[in-house]
């Protein structure tokens, strides 16, 4: 993946999905533009199930470092008004809503045979790649909570997308004490497999979008929107304690029903 302009193709493509308010033809357009992008590693291997979850791992590690991570004075530029907690809980819901419309493509084949070959568009291979696409926009919604509540992820290029990485798979703010050398190794070991792990429930979730028609792709887009919430949720919560920053308050009705 070293063509400039199949990185750029793979970062615009992540940025679209990104977006919560694409109605299902533009999500559709993205899923299969990340398809087309990914498309060179191969597929083959996604047909042998011990190789699948591999084929997945190292595709989303591959897609990590062109994950299109927003400043924070971007993120103020698109959001005026917002800031802190009020910015991090529309991101949350904006990644939540993007997810959750990936997952309601329900393995919409059809819909993305333009965009890639036909031999690209078995279902194995649309489910590997919606699942990626899901844990790209998680990964550049983690990296953005980080530009709010600082400190912001900084390195190289790859340093930044092993920290991504390391942020997803443990579910909490990246460790500014981990030095940016040190991130491959972490990654190589006992972050790798906790990775493997998440990707692993992430791809077996994204299995409910071969139910029947409708019903399975609204039970994924559910799921989707309800895990990618909760990682944001996690994150921000770690973020914030971090910087001793207290959560907003819940309104009394909510605080009620916690209790």
């Amino acid at each position: 993946m070293n063509d400039p302009s199949k990185k750029d193709e793979l970062a615009a493509a992540v940025a679209g999905l990104a977006e919560s308010d694409l109605d299902k033809a533009s999500r559709a357009r993205m899923l299969g533009r990340l398809v087309g992008g990914l498309r060179e590693r191969g597929v083959k291997g996604l047909y042998a199930p011990r190789k699948a979850l591999g084929w997945i791992v190292d595709a989303v590690s591959d897609l990590a470092p062109h994950i299109p991570v927003r400043t924070l004075a971007t993120l103020r530029e698109h959001y005026p008004g917002l800031d802190g907690d009020e910015l991090a809980q529309r991101l949350i819901r904006n990644a939540s809503r993007a997810t959750g419309g990936v997952g309601a493509l329900g393995g919409g084949i059809a819909s993305v045979e333009w965009a890639a070959p036909p031999a690209l568009l078995s279902t194995p291979v649309l489910l590997a790649t919606e699942t990626v696409a899901v844990v790209a926009v998680e990964l550049k919604l983690i990296g953005e909570l980080h530009e709010i509540y600082g400190p912001a992820i900084t390195g190289s290029t790859t340093q930044k997308a092993m920290a991504l990485l390391q942020g997803w798979a443990g579910r909490r703010g990246v460790n500014p004490l981990v030095p940016g050398g040190a991130m491959a190794t972490v990654l190589g070991t006992a972050t790798r497999k906790q990775l493997r792990d998440s990707i692993l429930k992430r791809f077996g979730r994204n299995l409910t979008s071969l139910g029947p028609f409708l019903t399975g792709a609204a039970i994924a887009s559910y799921l989707n929107q309800r895990q990618t919430r909760k990682l944001g949720e996690e994150v921000a919560r770690d973020l914030r304690q971090r910087h001793a920053i207290p959560a907003p308050a819940l309104p009394p009705a909510v605080q009620d029903a916690a209790n």
